[in-house]
């Protein structure tokens, strides 16, 4: 397993890949709802401090099994989040592009 500062820095790189990408939409189609892309935006940040504060502070400290586990699936949700994020932002894009 990689570092927490490792794992916080890749959080890190990942939602601002996500916020960079909401304010391109924004930049660049006028069209787009400003207040529902700064709304994916905002629980973006939301997320991102969350998991930030979860890499922290791992369950099971005395237990390698469950630490290791326990970053999986911190690793797993982080991307779930992006992702969740990312199609929020299409389904915005994809509902200017059809008007």
């Amino acid at each position: 397993m990689a570092s927490v500062k490792d794992l916080k820095k890749d959080i890190d790189v990942l939602m601002s890949l996500v916020l960079n990408d909401c304010f391109s939409v924004l930049e660049y189609n006028e069209k787009a709802d400003e207040e529902a892309v700064l709304k994916i935006a905002a629980d973006v940040i939301r997320k991102h401090r969350e998991l930030r504060v979860r890499a922290k502070h791992p369950d099971g400290k005395k237990n390698p099994e469950l630490v290791k586990k326990y970053y999986n699936q911190l690793i797993s949700d982080s991307l779930k989040e992006a992702d969740a994020a990312l199609q929020k932002l299409s389904d915005e894009v994809k509902k200017v592009a059809a008007v």
